[in-house]
């Protein structure tokens, strides 16, 4: 099904579903091991790569996150 599907659309679904969905779960990951664990070198990495998709996603014209 993926194959056929255009270049252009696909590149579209990957911006826009994945990209955000991604960030979200790597997000919710570092706040649960900060929880567990405290905050560490991987939650503190895991918090910051979610803060740098928020950042381009603002930057390119998306609404900021409210809160943490």
């Amino acid at each position: 099904m993926w194959l056929f599907l255009t270049r252009r659309f696909r590149m579209w679904v990957l911006l826009t579903v994945l990209a955000p969905l991604t960030i979200s779960v790597v997000r919710r990951l570092g706040l649960a091991l900060e929880k567990r664990n405290g905050p560490n070198a991987v939650s503190n990495g895991l918090l910051r790569a979610g803060d740098v998709g928020d950042r381009a996603r603002v930057k390119l014209g998306g609404k900021p996150r409210r809160g943490r």
